[in-house]
């Protein structure tokens, strides 16, 4: 089993994104608000230190938030969900454009058996 991460920058992608989820046979995913280090830096009084200023003009003119979508998936299922990802947002290598990874998940509780 692992848990797949989607950081999303473009969010207006994101209900493309749950519908190629679907698409795929990816039944449950979660979406948080999220940002990154940077642009919390640019926002906090660290900014005025003047590499994080110029960070700040830089971050200014970009997107302010992203999305994290995390999924609990079965193994056979991770090439699918990156698929699925990479259908929507194009290539990952892109700057700005997000990143995935999967972390191994050794247990997991509360969640029902789903029937095939």
């Amino acid at each position: 089993m692992q848990l797949l991460f989607v950081v999303l920058n473009d969010t207006n992608l994101l209900d493309d994104l749950f519908a190629s989820f679907y698409r795929a046979g990816i039944s449950g995913a979660t979406c948080v608000e999220s940002m990154g280090m940077g642009r919390a830096l640019s926002a906090s009084d660290v900014a005025s230190i003047p590499i994080f200023a110029a960070l700040r003009h830089h971050l200014n003119e970009s997107r302010p938030h992203n999305r994290t979508i995390f999924a609990l998936l079965d193994d056979d299922e991770v090439d699918k969900a990156i698929n699925a990802v990479q259908q929507v947002v194009g290539d990952l290598s892109r700057p700005g454009t997000g990143l995935v990874f999967t972390v191994p998940v050794g247990r997991v509780v509360g969640l029902p058996k789903q029937s095939t």
